[in-house]
Order: C-alpha cells, then sequence, then structure tokens
C-alpha cells in the first residue's frame, strides 16, 4: 500500500480553509490526522471536513506536537506566532510547511532558519505564486538564460480597494503590517525567485495611510478607524550587491485606475524581457523588429504532476509533500524566505527613519 505521510494542522481558519487543506485534500498519499485551533469548535469543524476518522483535535499546539505519528505540519496561524510554532514543531521532529511570511520580524525568520538547519527538518514557506503556471514557464525561460542579466524589475501587489477586515488582519501586534508584508510579500519573493538574486545591498522605503474613509468602496465593507492602524500602501526601491534595481509596490486601497494582482512582475534583462501581468509576456528585439510572446498556458502547466490541476496551491502541496517523501530540497528554501522577511522589514525601517537601510 502506498505510504500515507500524516500531517497536522495548527490554526484552522481563513489561510487553512482557503488554501492548505483543501489542496492536502487532493493528495491520496497524505492524511490529515489532527487539528488544532484556539477555537476548538473551528479545529472541530476542519476535522469533520478533511479529517481521518479518528483525527484528533486540540486546542494546544503543543499536544499536537508530542504525536510521534505525525510527520508534517502546516502552521496556518497569524504572522507573530509563525516562528515560535514553527521553531517547537522542528525540534518536535516534524517537517513544516508554514504560511507566508516566514515571520512577523526578521530576526525569528533567522530564528527559524538555525532551527531547520539544526534539526535537519524540512522547513518551507507557503509562496504559492512559485507553482503558478507563469512562474513554472518563466523560470525554465529565465534559467535557460533567454532574458540574459536581469538588471531592473517592478514586483506588484496593488489593489486599488481591498483591505480585508476580518481576524486579525488589521491587527499590528499580530501581524506586523499591512499590505506589503501581507501581499507585497508575494511578489517581492516571486521577483526574487526568478531573478535568483537574494543579496540585497540596500532599501528605501516610504508607507501611507491616507485611505481611512470606511465607505470608500472596500469589497468587504468598512472599519474601526481606531482599530486599523497599518498602512494601506507601502514602496520599496531595492538596490541588490550586484547593482540591479527592483521597486515593489504594494497596496490595500490605493487611489490608481490600474490595480495589479499580487504576484505580478516585471523582469528587464539585457537580451530581453518579461511579464506576468494576467498571463505571461515575453519581449524582445529580434531582427530589428520589437516583439512580443505570449505562450499559451492554458494547458500542460504542470504534466509533470499526472493528475494534478494547474491550481497553484495544489501544485504547492502536490512538491511539498514530494521532498518530504523523497527527501529533495523544497522549492521555497527558508534562506530564500529569510531574505524576503528582512526585505520587507528594511521597507518598515526605512519608511520610519526616512534613511536608507544598507545590509552588511
Amino acid at each position: 500500500m502506498e505510504k500515507k505521510i500524516k500531517v497536522g494542522i495548527i490554526g484552522c481558519g481563513g489561510i487553512a480553509n482557503g488554501k492548505h487543506m483543501p489542496a492536502l485534500s487532493k493528495l491520496s498519499d497524505v492524511e490529515m490526522v489532527a487539528f488544532c485551533d484556539l477555537v476548538e469548535e473551528k479545529a472541530q469543524s476542519a476535522k469533520e471536513k478533511y479529517g481521518t476518522p479518528d483525527a484528533k483535535v486540540y486546542t494546544d499546539y503543543q499536544e499536537l506536537l508530542k504525536d510521534p505519528e505525525i510527520e508534517v505540519v502546516h502552521v496556518c496561524t497569524p504572522n507573530r506566532s509563525h516562528a515560535p510554532i514553527s521553531i517547537d514543531a522542528l525540534h518536535a521532529d516534524k517537517h513544516v510547511m508554514c504560511e507566508k511570511p516566514m515571520a512577523k520580524t526578521a530576526e525569528d525568520a533567522r530564528k527559524m532558519v538555525a532551527a531547520a538547519k539544526e534539526t535537519g527538518k524540512k522547513l518551507t514557506i507557503g509562496y504559492q505564486h512559485r507553482h503558478k503556471p507563469e512562474s513554472l514557464y518563466l523560470k525554465s525561460v529565465i534559467d535557460r538564460g533567454d532574458l540574459g542579466d536581469i538588471y531592473f524589475a517592478k514586483a506588484f501587489a496593488v489593489r486599488r480597494r481591498g483591505t480585508p477586515n476580518w481576524g486579525v488582519f488589521l491587527n499590528e501586534y499580530e501581524q506586523g503590517g499591512g499590505p506589503l508584508i501581507d501581499i507585497g510579500t508575494h511578489s517581492l519573493d516571486v521577483t526574487l525567485y526568478l531573478m535568483n538574486n537574494y543579496e540585497p545591498k540596500m532599501v528605501v522605503g516610504t508607507t501611507y495611510k491616507k485611505v481611512n474613509d470606511p465607505e470608500c468602496g472596500n469589497p468587504w465593507g468598512g472599519w474601526d478607524k481606531d482599530q486599523h492602524t497599518m498602512e494601506d500602501s507601502a514602496f520599496g526601491f531595492i538596490v541588490m550587491k550586484n547593482g540591479a534595481t527592483i521597486i515593489l509596490e504594494s497596496s490595500w486601497a490605493l487611489n490608481t485606475c490600474e490595480p495589479i494582482p499580487e504576484g505580478s512582475t516585471v523582469l528587464c534583462g539585457s537580451d530581453a524581457g518579461a511579464q506576468i501581468k494576467g498571463g505571461v509576456t515575453i519581449n524582445k528585439g529580434e531582427f530589428n523588429r520589437l516583439i512580443e510572446i505570449k505562450p499559451d498556458l492554458s494547458s500542460g502547466g504542470v504534466a509533470f504532476y499526472e493528475g494534478v490541476s494547474d491550481n497553484p496551491a495544489e501544485v504547492e502541496a502536490r512538491r511539498w509533500i514530494d521532498a518530504v517523501k523523497n527527501d529533495t530540497e523544497v522549492v521555497v528554501k527558508p534562506e530564500q524566505a529569510c531574505v524576503v522577511s528582512e526585505i520587507l522589514e528594511a521597507i518598515y525601517k526605512s519608511a520610519k527613519s526616512g534613511q536608507p537601510v544598507y545590509f552588511d
């Protein structure tokens, strides 16, 4: 019989129900055998929908970690608790998939990297935009060398309106920030991944809180002005050690006519350029003409995984579980995700101080 990987879910809220548990449920070699949430009813509901008949329910994640049968833990809690729970899980001999961002602070992210190295267990972060058909295709094109030296990029996660007003999204203590750490993190991650560049030199950042009208047209309704203390937009100018420049734009609310979904990026290389914005476009000069190529990604995006759709959450889950089963490298390495957290924190620091932030 096929070996089943036994998974425990810590945090049974929106991201667990919206991404992790539905994706894991599509994998025949996975069993969700434990569910933990501070609200017991949420864990019980998750068990009834996704768990094995004898799955256990917990309100204390430390109790879940004591189960020696659980090999993999998915951490789907607010940002503040990512690091302590992940580190405890690694030391409890579990492989860990932690939802993005890696941690609330860069220091916590570095502690997670250290714990993974110390324990020898696998740690990865839920940056599912790496697993989109667009990213998979463009990564192959870039790795082949088609773009040449990528020296300029833009990363976008721009909502005209889209302030999440539920859970702890507006709680700075729990989350550490607004759109920059929430959705800008996705776009920065996929941009660095495609560039294969993780050595920042300097960051200049700005943040704004200008659109604070609860009746501004937010699709999820208004919010309490006193509780919404985070930025509604944030921007970063990042210079890498090799001289490459990245501009990062993120917002939950911005008076722009051109919202750009998270995970969008523009890459400019010495030989060609490319972008992920409503599909993939590759641009270059050829035979004294400017041309654009738009590949058809409607089929074959994940042909290397039979029976798996091109849903990025499902591809992410499949690649993660395969790395555990086959003892291979994870796609999102913790060292890479840590650099994302370090850059995000530098943007916030620069915005607060009004000065550039330099890396060693």
